[in-house]
């Protein structure tokens, strides 16, 4: 194996090394061939994990240093140095196109690897000492290859967006906070964490923000020179939640009707899914089962799969959403369909007790992650349509052990209180539906113990491959089989996998 002299290059080396034994054990005691897909066919399931995961934390080692080195050229490249700049010696008008040029990505890369290596990099004070990164959390965390610049980036922008307005002591216990909760996470994931973040660092930015939305809220209809009628709009949380759960559920409804999901005592302990896509791939899984995760509603091209002995739905998730939408105007409009499955959709409003009653704070809204103000919360909490839930609040019984099978309505608002939606993927709430951990059939109780919220194909992948779930004080545990993974590292799910957590 290599050996180097410079000391900043071991924990890269360390890395490779890593990569190099993940490789041969996941080839499960056989040797390396010269072709690098005959060595992934020939890995286990778990090996081939197992080498992903090495190989993304060499990326991240080699991101780190990319940053720091951006970062220098950067400095070398300052605007007061004119031609005299590093990258104009070397033929480019900016530290970034250069960059970019020798990385082959995109520019707005390269200056995410400036921002981030300007922000982890240590500093000198005027008398010439050594001082620490402007974000030293941050900086450890990409530098230990726990961090990807990406997120690296994500975090520092938040910190720096909202530093002249937070409290300098909330600021740095953020920044801890942020770079544990990141860990797992990707790109989208955080964001959501850092939007529910940045609500609580700057409480009063919060408000404008959102009159900012609200303003910016439009919606055109026109007919095109091909006969179709085109739709184009944007709409602030308060205003799209309940369009957006209507449309949720009356295209989850129509998928479960087809599927033999539609009785409201079937599918609580039974199996089903979505099929969707993203850009013309279709979300099954490699035993043709729903991949997991699907159901949020953002689907491409691709067609719905049906259960057996059912109907088959050709139409993708867009063209259903456009029918759902088609039909919801149709019913408001008169038509003979008298009922549509919207009995159970709801949208709820989530405020403190204390906001609610000071109109200041920040409230949240089921199955929409930017968060509101206690304002619009509480104006949004006088709509007979609308559910508020006031946290910290005196609530009903909820846990009615055997006495019935099914959960009730309000034992569903405590668990997505505590869930958020699908506890593992987050699909949106009206895309779940409540599930007995232990069986119905088995002895489960129809308890807040015993119940979670799963959409049906996050439900179905548990069930399949032996997936076991775990819920105590500290939230929901998801624990991998030992095929997949053998040391069976509990997964943070839930809520709290997805909302900013202060400390206390």
């Amino acid at each position: 194996m290599v050996e180097v002299t410079v000391p900043h290059l071991e924990p890269l080396v360390e890395a490779v090394r890593g990569v190099d034994a993940g490789w041969l054990s996941a080839l499960g005691g056989g040797f390396p061939s010269a072709v690098v897909d005959d060595d992934v066919e020939a890995m286990t399931d778990a090996g081939l994990l197992a080498v992903n995961e090495a190989l993304a934390g060499l990326g991240r080692r080699v991101q780190a240093l990319q940053a720091r080195i951006a970062h220098g050229i950067s400095r070398r490249s300052a605007r007061e140095l004119g031609v005299d700049g590093l990258a104009r010696k070397a033929g480019f008008r900016s530290p970034e196109k250069l960059i970019a040029a020798t990385t082959g990505g995109h520019v707005g890369d390269a200056k995410k690897l400036v921002q981030v290596g300007d922000a982890t990099a240590g500093r000198m004070t005027f008398s010439g000492e050594r001082a620490p990164a402007r974000h030293p959390h941050v900086a450890t965390a990409i530098e230990a290859g726990v961090l990807s610049v990406a997120c690296a980036g994500a975090i520092t922008t938040l910190l720096d967006r909202v530093a002249c307005r937070a409290d300098r002591a909330l600021l740095a216990q953020a920044e801890q906070t942020l770079v544990e909760q990141a860990a797992g996470l990707s790109l989208s994931e955080l964001q959501v964490v850092l939007r529910r973040a940045e609500a609580w660092l700057d409480p009063d930015g919060l408000e404008p923000k959102l009159e900012n939305l609200r303003d910016a809220r439009f919606l055109r209809i026109w007919e095109d020179q091909h006969g179709m009628i085109n739709l184009d709009g944007r709409l602030d949380p308060a205003t799209g939640a309940p369009i957006k759960a209507a449309l949720d559920a009356l295209v989850t409804a129509q998928i479960r009707a087809l599927r033999g999901h539609n009785h409201p005592d079937h599918g609580v302990d039974g199996d089903g899914g979505w099929s969707w896509s993203d850009s013309g791939k279709t979300g099954t899984a490699a035993d043709g089962s729903p991949a997991a995760g699907a159901g949020t509603g953002d689907a491409g091209a691709g067609d719905v799969g049906a259960g057996v002995g059912g109907p088959v739905e050709r139409r993708t998730i867009v063209r259903l959403q456009a029918d759902a939408l088609s039909a919801l105007a149709k019913h408001v409009l008169g038509c003979e369909q008298t009922v549509l499955p919207l009995a159970s959709t709801t949208v709820v409003v989530r405020i403190p007790l204390e906001a609610l009653t000071t109109g200041a704070g920040v409230a949240t809204i089921d199955g929409i992650t930017q968060p509101v103000d206690a304002g619009t919360a509480r104006r949004m909490a006088a709509d007979a349509e609308i559910i508020p839930i006031v946290l910290g609040g005196k609530s009903e019984v909820l846990d009615l052990g055997r006495s019935r099978r099914l959960f009730t309505k309000a034992q569903r608002l405590a668990l997505v209180e505590r869930d958020g939606g699908c506890a593992s993927c987050a699909a949106p709430p009206g895309m779940c539906e409540v599930h007995h951990l232990t069986w119905w059939s088995r002895g489960g109780r129809t308890d807040l113990d015993d119940g979670i919220l799963l959409c049906t194909s996050c439900h179905h992948t548990i069930h399949k491959h032996d997936w076991d779930i775990r819920i105590d004080d500290t939230g929901v545990w998801f624990l991998p089989p030992a095929h997949i993974d053998p040391t069976r590292t509990p997964r943070r799910g839930g809520r709290r996998r997805h909302d900013y957590q202060p400390a206390a």
